[in-house]
């Protein structure tokens, strides 16, 4: 007889839902939030109004039969550590709440980030390996993180990470300089590719496994004042971001060499996943399952239920 579990993840951008089938997603549903022209984010109470929103929606684009599923997971907080909590993230826990009470069936939580690095290890198709390094690049984080499994969850040290903005905050910046649709990876990945100039030698700030990212906005401010196209902007600041991961990378490959995951929607850069994957033989989750969505938390509430935990 086959199961299935239903995943549901309210992020700060996306509401997702997403059903696992005997260990295999079936349905990965999506409704990004809508965040207004020129604006590089949305404020939590917005956020959560939203969600609110969306949700209906996401469930009336599901194929399967609610009534037919043995549990539900949800993601409740960002990262698995004490005082780690967004507000946007209850409207999952409370459509979590509400069906596990209503059907009688067990709900399973667990951080987003969680979430993110099981659905990557799904779609990259990556061996489980107890231990590996896992990058999670998203519109608010930047992590290089160590990564314990134990054939349930997965218990994440942060390693490396930025100490200013995120690889996505910057992207996103400099593409609404340009007028590009928030989030303005797509396009900006876009506007490099079609790039023709040769670009100057880059240094970044690279402390060890820590990174500082925001010197970046004044070389593409001054850029823009002088008249560069977009295209070789564009260009230039993925080259700096490949940069520093890069630096981190070696970085961290000198204390121990692990299996490299990269996760989040920023990991969905073909640039990256090129360099990345031919350097190290990284793992890169699928584009459909690098940004915010709830199959990596219908995954995992899958296994927690299978095995009674």
């Amino acid at each position: 007889m086959s199961v299935s579990v239903l995943g549901i993840d309210t992020s700060n951008y996306t509401t997702s839902i997403a059903v696992c089938v005997d260990g295999e997603i079936t349905e990965n549903v999506k409704l990004p939030l809508t965040v207004k022209a020129g604006e590089i984010g949305v404020r939590q109470n917005d956020a959560v109004f939203l969600h609110t929103v969306n949700l209906p929606k996401a469930f009336d684009m599901l194929q399967a039969d609610i009534k037919s599923i043995s549990a539900v997971g949800c993601s409740d907080r960002p990262r698995d550590v004490k005082g780690s909590y967004m507000p946007c993230f209850l409207c999952g826990q409370t459509a979590a709440a509400i069906i596990s009470d209503t059907l009688k069936i067990p709900v399973y939580k667990n951080s987003h980030q969680q979430g993110h690095i099981k659905a990557a290890v799904y779609s990259s198709k990556m061996p489980e390996h107890e231990k590996f390094y896992a990058y999670h690049l998203s519109g608010g984080t930047l992590e290089l993180l160590s990564v314990t499994y134990d054939g349930l969850s997965y218990d994440c040290e942060i390693t490396g990470k930025t100490l200013d903005v995120t690889a996505g905050q910057m992207i996103d910046r400099v593409g609404v300089m340009f007028g590009l649709a928030f989030p303005c990876g797509k396009e900006l990945e876009e506007l490099a590719g079609q790039n023709t100039e040769k670009l100057p030698k880059i240094s970044v700030s690279v402390n060890g496994t820590n990174c500082n990212l925001s010197g970046l906005q004044n070389k593409a401010e001054d850029m823009i004042k002088n008249g560069r196209p977009p295209e070789f902007i564009s260009a230039y600041v993925l080259e700096f971001i490949k940069i520093t991961i890069d630096k981190m990378t070696e970085n961290v490959y000198k204390k121990e060499k692990l299996p490299l995951l990269f996760s989040g929607g920023v990991s969905s850069n073909k640039f990256f996943k090129k360099y990345f994957t031919n350097k190290y033989g990284a793992y890169f989750a699928e584009p459909v399952y690098s940004a915010d969505n709830a199959a990596g938390t219908a995954l995992l509430a899958y296994q927690r239920f299978i095995y009674g935990k």
